[in-house]
Parts: structure tokens; sequence; C-alpha cells
């Protein structure tokens, strides 16, 4: 397949591409990741100033209009430098679903003040029952006067902990599990009666359980349209599983160029490793399956951006189980051919294999998407 990028996104890549090889090598990453809030303050101030958080807005809103196809270029970008920063929970989750959703009043007030890097965004959707059902969503939004009553539980928010507003999808009418009834809802996490519980997944991001008890909101924090938000809800979700996809690309590509490397210094019987046909086999097996990761992750943008939802599904679940695939193609031949330092926290080489490895089951594991796309 072949995807030509615009000169604009050709130039956007290759700043970042700069960006990540100045300022984001790997004892930076692991320093930034163990202090403070988990990211660089200052580093989302360069997205910013760089345009990374504009990438997949409407121009009218301050944004590049770039689209899915934008998001493919900053994923993998990403993915190369194991990055930290909240991209993927403020810009491809939250602010899709403000521009999806949002009326006019609401994407005018938010995406440029986040575009801008003022304001950051949260996506509360997973809840421990539902494992990857959407519509599996137990809490609960009542009316109340003008407004609403928000109640229930959230787990696994990505960067709640720093989030200015957190979106939360819940239920305001129908059974537990049906797609209608499902509402969206901005909440503010110092209000009264949200309470958190943050943490540091096992790849090194931040994520949160989250409670709300009672937690009074204005009829203006409904986003979009009462018990009609589950449409959006999957739409993003499926954006947002493409652009991991495309972050796997970034990953898996990284694994293969340093296990390559090492095979061409690591010396055995006085020769490098390398030279040994079977291992040269193992690293043919990882290319292609980085060349064939990259073909399905381009193609799930281009479904994600036309909008057909049958083909959607299809392109973004086959994407999501070849990453499942490429998990265990190369991540764990790169682990095994590196030999017993390939599972240490010093090399980075474990640092990716983790993130494959929450890639793999994030918006959906290898199982489930095999049975989503059988199902198409």
């Amino acid at each position: 397949m072949n995807l030509e990028f615009t000169e604009e996104m050709v130039m956007l890549q290759d700043s970042l591409n700069k960006f990540v090889q100045n300022e984001y090598d790997f004892e930076t990453r692991q320093k930034i990741s163990r202090e403070g809030i988990g990211y660089k303050e200052a580093n989302w101030q360069s997205f910013a100033d760089m345009g990374l958080l504009g990438v997949p807005f409407d121009e009218q809103y301050g944004g590049f209009g770039f689209g899915q196809t934008g998001l493919i270029v900053v994923m993998e970008a990403m993915g190369k430098g194991l990055m930290l920063e909240p991209y993927l929970a403020s810009v491809v989750l939250g602010g899709q679903l403000v521009q999806l959703a949002g009326s006019e009043t609401q994407k005018e007030q938010l995406l440029p003040q986040l575009i801008g890097g003022e304001l950051k965004l949260a996506f509360a959707y997973v809840e421990r029952q539902a494992r990857y059902n959407l519509s599996d969503v137990e809490c609960r939004a009542e009316s109340k006067g003008e407004g609403f009553v928000l109640n229930g539980s959230k787990s696994v928010v990505f960067n709640a902990e720093t989030a200015d507003k957190i979106i939360v999808a819940a239920r305001t009418s129908g059974d537990t599990i049906s797609q209608q009834g499902l509402s969206l809802f901005i909440v503010d996490p110092t209000a009264e009666g949200v309470t958190a519980r943050h943490y540091e997944t096992y790849d090194g991001l931040r994520a949160s359980e989250l409670n709300f008890d009672q937690v009074n909101l204005d009829a203006d924090a409904l986003l979009g349209t009462l018990d009609q938000a589950y449409p959006v809800i999957e739409s993003v979700i499926d954006s947002a599983a493409a652009a991991i996809c495309a972050e796997g690309v970034g990953v898996v590509s990284q694994l293969r160029q340093k296990t390559v490397e090492y095979l061409q210094t690591r010396k055995q019987f006085n020769q490098p490793i390398g030279n040994f046909q079977v291992l040269q086999h193992r690293a043919v097996d990882m290319f292609m399956a980085e060349e064939q990761m990259r073909s399905l992750s381009y193609l799930a943008a281009i479904k994600v951006t036309e909008g057909e939802s049958h083909e959607r599904i299809k392109s973004v679940s086959a994407a999501k189980v070849y990453l499942g695939d490429a998990r265990a193609i190369v991540g764990e031949q790169a682990a095994q051919l590196h030999g017993g330092i390939g599972v240490t926290d010093e090399l980075d080489v474990a640092h990716y294999v983790k993130r494959l490895g929450l890639l793999n089951t994030l918006f959906g594991d290898r199982d489930y998407h095999l049975q989503r796309f059988s199902q198409q």
C-alpha cells in the first residue's frame, strides 16, 4: 500500500522525529517517568508550539485538519520515542469526542484551548465489569432540575491526574448493556463528590480509578445529544485503536532496528551472531511483521477517515489482531535475541516490549478483535 503524506505532514513528521532524537533519549524518558506527574509539562507546550495538538482538528478551531492520517504521523513517532505525554488521552480521545459530539459553543470554547496547550482532557469510559463492551455502563447520570447527578465508578482513566476536564460516559436511560441511553458529560475533576486513586501502569504511563458520588452537573455539562452517545463513543474508540496501531508500528520499528544492531555487534564463536543464518531468518520475520503492521495501520486510518462503519470496524479490528501477532513475532523475539538483558529494566528493549504488550490489550485485545472482525 502506498499512502502519500502531504508536504505539511512530512514536515511535521521530520520535526517530531528530530524532537525524539534530540530531546527524548531513553535515559531522559526514564527520568521523566519517575518524577512528578509522569511527563514533562515543557514537552507538552513544545507539542503545542509545533502544532501537534491541532493535528486532527478542523481549521476553523485552530487545527490543521489532517484527521486520522495526521494521527498516523504523530503516533508512530511517539511509539519510536516511547513518549509519556497524554496525547492519546487528551487529543485522540478527549479532543475528538468534543469535535464529534460537542455543540458549536463547546467546540469553540474547548478546542482552541486544547490546541494551544492550555487544556488537557481525559475520557472515563471503562468499567470493571465491562471488559471491552463499550455499551456495558453502570455509571449513571439522573436528571435533577435543569442538570444531572452523576454516580458510579470508572477504571483505567489515562492521565486523569493532570486533566482539567474529564469526559464521562454515563447511562441516562435503558438497560445496563444497551447501546441506547448513553450520554457524555464534561466533569470537573475537582468537583465535590469526585475522588480518584492514581497509579502508574506497568509500561510507565499514568492512569486513575475514579469514583463519582452525587456529583452535581449543570445542563451545559452534557456533551452531545442525550441518550445518543454510543455511535460517537464507538467511532472515537476505533479512531484511537487505529492510532495506537500506528504507535505500535513505531515501537515495532525500534525493536527490530535495535535487535539487528545487537545481532551485528554481539559476538559468539569469534563472529557476530548475526552471521548465523537462523538468526537472520528471525530478523527477516521481524521486518516482514513490521511492514505488514504498517500497511494494516494505514488501511485502518483510511477507513476511519471514510467513516463507513462496516469497513471501519473490519479494518481497525484487522490491524489490532495483527498488532497482537506483532507483539509475539517482534516483541518476544527482540527480548529473546537480546538474551538475559532483554528483560532488564536498564535496557530500553524491555520497555518497548512492555509498551507493545499494553497496546495489544488497549481498546480490545487480539482475541476480542478477531471475534469482532469475524462478526462483520
